[in-house]
């Protein structure tokens, strides 16, 4: 499975991005994904899950109730809505796939990532 994001972008404090990530083959049903983010000097943290259906999805608390995860399995695509964005969301983000379909917090279940797409907001 290959990854690519897309939909990065400099964003002014409380505006909003939409992410995607399009993924390669023809399987992307039967995978957990989800969406991480490493900012300036941190490290990798995870923002938010979907199951392979997209029934179920799963959050970061510092970024519940303003962004949002979903799917697309007849595109091969998952998104990332990110409203009210804040300074200390300026990170790359990635999203990653688990063959598991694992959709949890734990980057090590995750088998394929993306190259990543850089998002900054400013104050």
């Amino acid at each position: 499975v290959q990854l690519v994001e897309s939909g990065g972008g400099l964003v002014q404090a409380g505006g909003s991005l939409r992410l995607s990530c399009a993924a390669s083959g023809r399987t992307f049903s039967r995978y957990g994904m989800g969406w991480f983010r490493q900012g300036p000097g941190k490290e990798r943290e995870f923002v938010a899950g979907i199951s392979s259906s997209g029934g179920s999805t799963y959050y970061a608390d510092s970024v519940k109730g303003r962004f949002t995860i979903s799917r697309a399995n007849a595109k091969n695509t998952v998104y990332l809505q990110m409203n009210s964005l804040k300074p200390e969301d300026t990170a790359a983000y990635y999203c990653a796939a688990s063959s598991t379909l694992y959709s949890g917090r734990d980057p090590a279940q995750y088998d394929y990532w993306g190259q990543g797409t850089l998002v900054t907001v400013s104050s």
